[in-house]
C-alpha cells in the first residue's frame, strides 16, 4: 500500500512467487484496508489496485494453502474471502483495477469487484473455477453477467476459456486495453483525474450508479435525487460554482 499523493492510494497484491494468489492473510489485509477506507477515508479520493510484477495480477485462490483443507476449513476461509469481495464492492471511493498481468479465478473476480478495469494486452483472463470442481464464488457470476450480459457470461464461466484484454473491452467487462507496461500508468492517470473532482460528488455519483442499477428506473431516479440533494449545501458545491465564475480551478476539500 502506497500513498502516491495526498488523495491517491496504490494497493498492490504482493505475492509474486505464487502469481499473487489470494490466501488467508491477503484476504485479511484487503478486508481490513477496505473496511477502514469505508469508515475513515481520510484524504484518500481514489484507489488503484494492481499486482506485483508483469506476469500476473492474481492467479486466484492459493490452492497450495487449500490443499488438504476440511470442508469446514474451506468454508471458513471462503467466508473471509466473501467479506473481502463485498468490502471492495461497497467501498465508497472509486476503485480502479490495473490488470498488469494474467487474472484467473478469484484474481479476475477481485478485479470485477472494482469500479472499472484497465488490462494488459499481453495478459489473459478467465473464470476458470469449473475446471477445479468448484464455480466462481467471489461474485463472479453476478459481476461478469452484469457487465457482459447473461449469454456471454454463461459461455465464459461454463467453458472456462481465457480471453484477451481486447475481448474484455469489446464485451464490456473492461474499460481499456493497454500495452504491456503501460497499464498502471493509464490507471493512475485516470485516478488523478478523479482525485481532482469534488470527492463528495464522486462518492454520491458512484453510490447512485451502483445501487440505482439494482432498482427499477423510477426508484433509481428517486435515489439519484436523494444523493444529488445531499450535495447542494456542501462547501465543495459553493466552491465549484464560485471557481467556475472566477475562471479558476476549484479547490475541493470534501466538505
Amino acid at each position: 500500500m502506497q500513498r502516491l499523493d495526498a488523495h491517491l492510494l496504490l494497493v498492490t497484491l504482493n505475492r509474486p512467487t505464487v502469481l499473487n494468489a489470494l490466501n488467508t492473510q491477503m484476504a485479511r489485509d484487503l478486508l481490513d484496508l477496505f473496511t477502514r477506507l469505508t469508515a475513515e477515508p481520510d484524504a484518500v479520493r481514489c484507489v488503484v489496485l494492481t499486482g506485483t510484477g508483469d506476469k500476473a495480477f492474481g492467479a486466484g485462490g492459493d490452492l497450495k494453502e487449500r490443499d488438504g483443507m476440511t470442508q469446514a476449513q474451506w468454508q471458513a476461509q471462503h467466508e473471509l474471502f466473501e467479506r473481502t469481495f463485498v468490502s471492495i464492492m461497497e467501498c465508497p471511493l472509486p476503485v480502479i483495477a490495473a490488470l498488469n498481468g494474467h487474472a484467473y479465478g478469484g484474481g479476475l473476480e477481485t478485479a470485477l469487484c472494482c469500479d472499472f478495469i484497465y488490462a494488459s494486452r499481453a495478459a489473459r483472463f478467465a473464470l476458470s473455477e469449473v475446471r477445479l470442481g468448484i464455480m466462481p464464488g467471489g461474485c463472479g457470476t453476478q459481476n461478469l453477467a452484469r457487465a457482459v450480459g447473461e449469454r456471454r457470461a454463461k459461455e465464459l464461466v461454463l467453458t472456462a476459456r481465457p480471453f484477451t484484454a481486447e475481448d474484455g473491452v469489446a464485451w464490456g467487462a473492461f474499460n481499456q486495453a493497454c500495452d504491456a507496461g503501460e497499464v498502471l500508468a493509464e490507471a493512475l492517470a485516470t485516478a488523478r483525474t478523479i482525485c481532482d473532482n469534488a470527492p463528495l460528488s464522486v462518492r454520491q455519483a458512484k453510490k447512485s450508479i451502483h445501487y440505482g442499477l439494482q432498482m427499477d428506473l423510477q426508484t433509481g431516479y428517486r435515489f439519484e435525487i436523494e444523493a444529488y440533494n445531499r450535495l447542494v449545501d456542501t462547501e465543495d458545491r459553493h466552491e465549484g460554482v464560485r471557481a467556475f465564475n472566477e475562471k479558476r480551478k476549484p479547490v475541493f476539500t470534501g466538505r
